[in-house]
């Protein structure tokens, strides 16, 4: 017995024993589905950002040496006229968020209920966001184009042709054409965002407010805002963080010809045209920070303007008690 077992100890080790079993699979596995996406994300995410970061201190190209300027790319940004421009561009996206929002959020709460070709009109307002940008910046190129689309029926409703301006040639209202054209292409993404957000909501809270005598806008304003206001602040974070980095609609359009050259625009000529890698880089840094500190920005003010959703059933009812009783009066 001692001479077995002291063969059982002295047995060597059986590598392809050892990984056959059930066990160890089970754990190189779990390992390896870990290991992979943390290589893949640092090599492909990590590693460029970190490195981007570090060529913002310099000045450099894609090829040849690199100089060592520290924050002087950081104060370029912030003191050239024509990077600082582009600004000021971007006010004219913010504008055209918002709108988007507020129509978005219009079409959603009338196709969240019962109506006559609700489905149709779904689809045919979501289908521009699946629709490439680069192929929406052509559609909207010919569109705005001197005596194409847009001239062609504003003159079937009695305007003179000759004077109409270049929409986007006139540095009055260029910009303004150009982020007309983010309305039409992203408000059935948020619009589709509402509908989901507006179908979660209790429907007994909509029968209780009608035998309770309040309209539709009452329900609107103290039901449905209310219940989705957290999906309110998403888009809107997402849109204004959407215009500071608009690119595709002034490259395609205009080239960034005639003042319409927006941040990102800007940036990508620096990288690729002018060969300022340095430069770019900073830009793409101090884009970054200024998106973190307006979405930051925004969450505080909407945590500061409203209460918790948990509340919303019993302010609802204190309201709509209100509404009734004035109704009534």
């Amino acid at each position: 017995m001692s001479s077995a077992r002291s063969a059982a100890q002295k047995e060597p080790f059986n590598f392809k024993k050892w990984l056959g079993r059930r066990k160890v699979q089970r754990a190189l596995v779990i390992v390896s589905f870990i290991f992979i996406p943390i290589v893949l994300l640092f090599t492909f995410t990590y590693l460029p950002f970190f490195n981007m970061i570090r060529f913002s201190f310099y000045d450099m190209k894609y090829i040849g040496g690199r100089t060592f300027v520290g924050f002087d790319n950081y104060k370029e940004i912030f003191t050239r006229p024509d990077i600082l421009q582009t600004f000021k561009l971007s006010l004219y996206y913010m504008a055209a968020s918002v709108i988007q929002l507020a129509l978005a959020l219009y079409f959603a709460t009338l196709l969240s209920f019962k109506t006559r070709g609700g489905g149709f009109f779904k689809g045919a307002i979501f289908f521009p966001y699946l629709v490439c940008g680069i192929a929406v910046g052509f559609i909207f190129k010919f569109f705005y184009t001197r005596g194409f689309v847009f001239d062609t029926v504003l003159s079937w409703i009695g305007f003179n042709t000759d004077s109409l301006p270049y929409w986007l040639k006139n540095t009055k209202i260029n910009n303004i054409s150009l982020a007309a054209t983010s309305i039409w292409r992203y408000m059935g993404q948020n619009m589709v965002l509402f509908i989901g957000a507006i179908m979660s909501v209790d429907s007994d809270l909509y029968e209780a407010s009608s035998l309770d005598g309040a309209n539709k806008w009452q329900q609107f304003r103290f039901i449905i805002m209310p219940s989705i206001k957290t999906i309110i602040m998403l888009n809107l974070i997402l849109s204004i963080t959407g215009s500071l980095s608009a690119f595709e609609p002034p490259y395609v359009i205009t080239g960034g010809t005639f003042g319409t050259s927006t941040y990102f625009l800007m940036m990508h000529n620096i990288a690729h045209r002018y060969q300022k890698l340095g430069l770019a880089s900073a830009m793409a840094v101090a884009l970054m920070v200024i998106i973190v500190l307006v979405t930051i920005l925004q969450k505080v003010g909407f945590s500061l303007a409203g209460d918790n959703n948990s509340d919303v059933s019993k302010k609802t009812a204190r309201k709509l008690g209100k509404s009734a009783k004035e109704g009534i009066r």
